[in-house]
């Protein structure tokens, strides 16, 4: 595994655990706090582009094919057999709440985005990373 994978699982790893430092442990709690529920999206939208900057890299390293865009990037983990299919539309959910925060796409839905970070993210990205260490 390179040096960049490497600096890229860290930084993850690091917003993770920033996150879990400010995230409220009620819906009420995100839902009345703005400047909390403003920081949890931001490590929320840091958390979903270093994953996918580190889907790139593995690609890369691999020397899979390149996608022409980043939600690809996770169906050309599952076609190479890194990650399944539950996995690869987990994440690819992450990316399209990503947008929805970074782009004012749409209007974010507080709850959603409670359990997105109280629930899923944590346990997706941990097991993706899990993955991503195991690869040679």
């Amino acid at each position: 595994m390179n040096k960049r994978i490497k600096d890229k699982i860290n930084d993850i790893e690091t917003y993770l655990e920033q996150l879990a430092e400010i995230k409220p442990k009620t819906f009420k709690g995100y839902e009345k706090d703005f400047k909390t529920k403003a920081a949890c999206e931001r490590y929320f939208e840091k958390i979903a582009e270093a994953v996918i900057d580190l889907t790139f890299l593995i690609i890369n390293e691999k020397g899979f094919k390149t996608p022409e865009e980043d939600s690809q990037a996770f169906t050309i983990l599952e076609f190479e057999k890194i990650i399944n299919n539950k996995l690869a539309n987990k994440l690819k959910d992450m990316k399209g709440m990503r947008n929805i925060i970074a782009y004012q796409y749409g209007e974010v839905n507080d709850e959603l985005m409670f359990i997105a970070i109280n629930e899923e993210i944590e346990n997706d990205v941990n097991l993706f990373l899990d993955i991503v260490k195991k690869l040679d």
